[in-house]
């Protein structure tokens, strides 16, 4: 068959479906292309909005530039010029204790220090917690190959104070998990690396400091590694909006939902699949690249491969909710020379993290005007993704006033539910996805994408949907 013959279908149109069926139209460009979505617009979770002035992100506000993926993706779509960087002087991060904001250790990069001298003076940590940080450098390294815990392998190595006090709510922040369940190795396995090269995470920091000869900037940073996120003037929705615009005309299909998909051949003896719609109408494809959430890509797959529809619906997930917030600057009391904060599980407080938004990234707030972001939910507080608002932003409001001594009302509240969006990398992860591409890598006109596969954060998931497509354009080629 002649390859502009060929018909194929992306359900899901968040950014890892735009960026398959953007890299499927460059790679079969004579194909007939649909990508279907059951919303009313693209994007997925990320959302821009803009009002009064402000600009305002409904999920995530930045991304990692150390995966290149997407950086390169924003010059091929010619919007990198519009790639801005975090506020150099505010690169810190604050953690709470007891209800008070303090500033992160310096050089403490989500679960290890740099510099010994900055944690052995930080009010963050009991005398003793400290001592017990600081007698990893002694300890020998783990000889199992085994995974382990988030909160196994930080207890292991630096103690209960540091995986309480720093670890937990750095990485709660990015993961919305139970640290209990979340795997090392499926997360952020360079530790287990680090200790098994260098015998200690101290000793393995120290020696890539030395090496990398950090500049100034980059040493006087904490938490996340500030200098290497950026976002887009115009809004994270820029990519998303751009990606849409360059497929093919009435390519996109929008408040379609895959309500079935079954493998049928026709009459030439072709293997396709068929999708049927909320609305019973049915269409028929030579290859599918499903791009939805592992719990929905389940629920189409079950009846015709059943492993693999186990393997995916056996993927927990939590939810968060964003509450936004402005205030005139005046409002604020509190001097604040940081990105944001996160809070430790013990605090029990029912904020996980925040962001000051228009400090991060200056163009986000008129001259004079505080824009904070509140996250909450996750594997924590689960009700709180599904609380009605006006009872979540009486909570955050209660417990945001005091930590940064809020004069007054806001003067604009946003917020944005987001349920079951993030996928829980638990121990037993890595394998369930080996498992699940060594399935699909037989399934010669399927592909999966998605947040659940190699990572949540945008450039992955961009990444996933490129290899996708280009699995799919290499069967296509073989097969036709």
């Amino acid at each position: 068959m002649p390859s502009n013959q060929k018909t194929l279908a992306v359900l899901g149109a968040g950014i890892s479906g735009l960026s398959a069926a953007y890299r499927l139209h460059k790679l079969c460009p004579d194909a007939t292309l649909h990508v279907w979505d059951q919303q009313e617009r693209t994007g997925g979770v990320l959302t821009t909005l803009y009002q009064n002035g402000y600009q305002i992100e409904q999920s995530a506000d930045n991304f990692i530039t150390t995966v290149p993926h997407l950086v390169s993706l924003c010059r091929e779509l010619g919007i990198a010029e519009e790639l801005v960087s975090t506020t150099p002087r505010f690169r810190r991060t604050y953690v709470v204790r007891k209800k008070h904001l303090y500033l992160l250790p310096d050089g403490f990069l989500m679960m290890a220090p740099s510099k010994m001298y900055p944690l052995a003076i930080t009010p963050v940590l009991s005398p003793l917690g400290k001592l017990r940080a600081a007698l990893e450098y002694f300890l020998p390294p783990s000889r199992s190959d085994d995974d382990e815990t988030m909160k196994s392998f930080v207890t292991r190595r630096l103690g209960r104070e540091v995986f309480e006090r720093l670890v937990e709510p750095l990485v709660s922040g990015v993961y919305a998990a139970d640290m209990n369940k979340l795997s090392l190795m499926a997360t952020l396995p360079r530790f287990r690396e680090m200790e098994r090269q260098h015998g200690s995470l101290i000793r393995a920091m120290r020696r890539q400091m030395r090496v990398n000869k950090q500049t100034k900037s980059q040493s006087q940073e904490s938490g996340a590694r500030y200098s290497m996120f950026v976002t887009l003037r115009g809004g994270l929705s820029r990519v998303t909006d751009t990606l849409a615009a360059n497929l093919p005309d009435h390519s996109v299909q929008l408040n379609k939902r895959a309500e079935k998909l079954e493998l049928f051949t026709d009459e030439s003896g072709g293997v396709k699949w068929r999708i049927t719609d909320q609305n019973g109408f049915a269409e028929s494809y030579d290859a599918v690249i499903s791009a939805l959430p592992s719990y929905e890509a389940a629920r189409l797959l079950l009846p015709t491969y059943q492993r693999l529809g186990e393997l995916l619906s056996g993927i927990e997930h939590s939810g968060t909710a964003i509450v936004t917030l402005a205030f005139d600057a005046s409002q604020v009391k509190k001097r604040l020379c940081g990105m944001g904060f996160v809070v430790p599980k013990i605090e029990n407080s029912p904020i996980l993290a925040g962001s000051f938004s228009s400090m991060k990234y200056e163009h986000r707030a008129p001259a004079g005007k505080q824009l904070i972001r509140i996250f909450a939910g996750g594997a924590r507080s689960p009700e709180m993704a599904d609380m009605p608002d006006k009872q979540l932003l009486s909570l955050i409001k209660q417990e945001l006033r005091p930590l940064l001594n809020i004069d007054g009302e806001p003067e604009l509240e946003v917020v944005a539910h987001w349920q079951r969006t993030m996928p829980q990398y638990h121990l037993g992860h890595l394998e369930r996805i080996r498992e699940v591409n060594a399935i699909t890598a037989k399934i010669s006109n399927l592909a999966l994408a998605g947040n659940f596969l190699d990572g949540v954060g945008i450039p992955v998931c961009s990444l996933s949907g490129q290899n996708a497509a280009e699995k799919i354009a290499e069967r296509i080629r073989s097969c036709f």
